[in-house]
């Protein structure tokens, strides 16, 4: 199959497929309160919207993985994306709980096909100087993504109603399908030889390498904490302070600006510090702000909890982008298996850490500070177990 276009995807486009699984999932939050009293159920069961997402969405990560190279990674893109309409629709439509659970995975795994076949596409499109400018623009990109979700889905709600959140996300993948039915190329040649790495041996040796966990966890436990704070951040700030949805919508712009300033703080620091070191300062400072977050819970300052989630927040962002960077070094050969087998694991991590929110949520304002302590010192200490404490020898 040759390039339909005989072109490369444009930045637009890349930017297109790789964010709207970030709007899919940040969307939802500003909706569990009016979730959990529509559908006549507790809060907790509300937030496994958050936690099952990722449970699909790491499944997607292989499957589109693999299909895309037996028939290609335009067909199964567009694939993807009518899969990822039909659980927006079905959403839409849900007439209890369970069917909406059931179309969120559907959602899910569709949505994953953005992640893990565009990255596929700009490696294949672009050379070692032209990926790196596109995945910085990208990612700059898509740091405003924790802003956008929550303020669309809060805005939709306030004037609209809770489910048109959903069909918001119907004309969104409507929208998507056809741009990228008519200007997404291929770029993956069926007739070319590829020497692939055995699965289940780059699986083996990934299983036995400590520093990959450690990564994993610390991948996924950050991911996992910033959607524990999605799922958790509604009921604290709409139920408890009593935010209008639109109001909760706009604290997304402390998550997207802590994700700008810790950018601009990583490329300023890596003129000085390793990449190790710069990772664990990140989880120390996010430590510290965990604590003050603690304590400003007991008073209940609004403008101190916003503080110190965005303090929170810019710690795990410094550390988020070097454990990305480090995780797979050594692994350059079997790269494309080895990053969806580790994107596999890291993805179960977040729905684990997503679920476990959920799980201990109680109605308080104590919940999401404690567990934002509790997991960073987890990540903390096992990074610089495993992996810090070798770099200072």
């Amino acid at each position: 199959m040759k390039n339909t276009r005989n072109t490369v995807p444009s930045l637009l486009i890349i930017i297109l497929l790789v964010g709207f699984p970030q709007i899919s999932e940040s969307i939802f939050t500003p909706i569990l309160p009016a979730l959990s009293s529509a559908f006549n159920i507790h809060d907790s069961v509300a937030q496994l919207t958050m936690s099952i997402y990722f449970v699909a969405f790491a499944v997607g990560v292989l499957f589109w993985g693999i299909l895309s190279d037996t028939i290609g990674r335009r067909p199964a893109m567009l694939l993807g994306i009518l899969c990822y309409l039909i659980g927006n629709i079905g959403l839409f439509l849900s007439p209890t709980f369970p069917w909406l659970l059931f179309f969120r995975l559907i959602q899910a795994f569709g949505a994953s096909v953005g992640s893990v076949i565009t990255q596929s596409m700009m490696r294949e499109s672009f050379n070692d100087l032209q990926r790196g400018k596109i995945f910085a623009q990208t990612s700059a990109a898509l740091s405003l993504s924790p802003a956008i979700g929550p303020l669309v889905g809060g805005l939709v709600q306030t004037y609209f109603g809770y489910q048109h959140v959903f069909s918001t996300l119907i004309v969104m993948a409507v929208l998507l399908l056809f741009y990228s039915f008519y200007r997404l190329p291929e770029t993956f040649h069926l007739g070319n030889t590829l020497t692939k790495a055995p699965f289940w041996s780059v699986a083996k040796r990934l299983s036995f390498d400590s520093k990959v966990w450690c990564y994993g966890l610390l991948i996924g436990g950050i991911n996992g904490l910033l959607f524990s704070y999605y799922a958790e951040a509604p009921f604290i700030f709409i139920n408890h302070f009593g935010f209008s949805s639109v109001q909760y919508g706009f604290l997304g712009l402390v998550l997207a600006v802590s994700s700008i300033l810790a950018a601009v703080l990583i490329n300023w620091l890596l003129g000085y510090w390793s990449a190790e070191k710069i990772a664990f300062a990140g989880l120390l400072l996010s430590i510290f702000a965990a604590c003050c977050l603690l304590i400003m819970t007991q008073f209940e300052t609004i403008i101190g909890l916003i503080l110190f989630i965005f303090l929170f927040f810019l710690g795990i962002n410094i550390t988020l982008p070097n454990a990305l960077s480090m995780a797979l070094k050594g692994y350059e050969s079997v790269i494309g298996t080895a990053s969806g087998i580790f994107s596999f694991v890291y993805y179960l991590f977040v729905s684990f850490f997503t679920y476990l929110i959920s799980y201990f949520h109680n109605g308080t304002i104590w919940v999401l500070p404690l567990y934002f302590l509790s997991f960073a010192c987890l990540l903390a200490f096992s990074y610089y177990v495993i992996v810090y404490r070798k770099t200072l020898k």
